[in-house]
């Protein structure tokens, strides 16, 4: 089963290197059966340069901004028949592909994994406080709803997400992963480990403040639940 590695990169020159490494350390096996594709989206810094520079990563352009354009070219670009969506800020965990090729040699109802995502630049305070959202808040509403993808950690079968017609690229930021992990619960099963994990940047929570974000997030993820939509339509770009 090959997989397809898709990041959406905005003016993220400070970071793509670090992820990319991370998937050439932890990351060994038949080329034939992976690919890693940089979608450059809509960058006006060296994002795309550095990115080429990586053996065995393809660099696509989406030239109109937003993360779920850049994610539907990631899934028009991917031959593989799993998707895995990283965010450009983001580095794997070393178990991370065991844990993909784990859970979907598994029962063949799954459609999508996803998993949480800890800080790898803010204090261990941050992280007690996300091992508890994840504990407390994250796994509880999977179980009720049947769906909870954290957008910066998730891979999916593509078929499953052709069938649902892709990504809404009407939503601008907030609500989109809710948005993806609704629809796709009503094709197959969405499986949340805490055990799939990546480590990412909280620079959104640095520069907003962690309970403004985390309230904005809910806000987003009941409004999709309750009425389809989410109900934040601007964002701010954090770089």
């Amino acid at each position: 089963m090959k997989l397809s590695i898709v990041i959406p990169a905005h003016n993220e020159e400070g970071y793509i290197s670090n992820c990319l490494d991370s998937l050439n350390r932890y990351i060994v096996g038949d080329p034939k059966l992976l690919e890693i594709i940089v979608v450059d989206n809509a960058s006006t810094d060296k994002t795309a340069e550095i990115a080429n520079k990586f053996s065995g990563v393809r660099v696509v352009s989406e030239p109109r901004k937003g993360a779920n354009y850049a994610r539907q070219k990631g899934l028009e670009e991917a031959k593989g028949e799993l998707i895995a969506y990283l965010d450009a800020d983001t580095e794997i965990s070393a178990d991370w592909l065991y844990k993909i090729y784990e859970h979907f040699q598994g029962p063949k109802e799954l459609i999508c994994l996803s998993g949480p995502a800890y800080f790898f630049d803010l204090s261990d305070w941050h992280n007690i406080a996300m091992e508890t959202y994840y504990n407390l808040v994250a796994k509880p509403t999977h179980t009720a709803t049947g769906y909870m993808v954290i957008g910066s950690n998730f891979v999916v079968k593509k078929d499953a997400l052709e069938q649902i017609g892709g990504f809404d690229t009407n939503i601008p930021f907030y609500g989109d992963d809710a948005n993806i992990g609704r629809r796709l619960s009503r094709a197959g099963r969405v499986e949340f480990d805490k055990k799939f994990m990546v480590y990412t940047s909280g620079r959104r929570m640095a520069a907003e403040g962690v309970v403004k974000v985390s309230m904005r997030y809910a806000a987003n993820y009941i409004s999709e639940t309750v009425i389809r939509k989410p109900i934040s339509k601007r964002y701010n770009d954090i770089r």
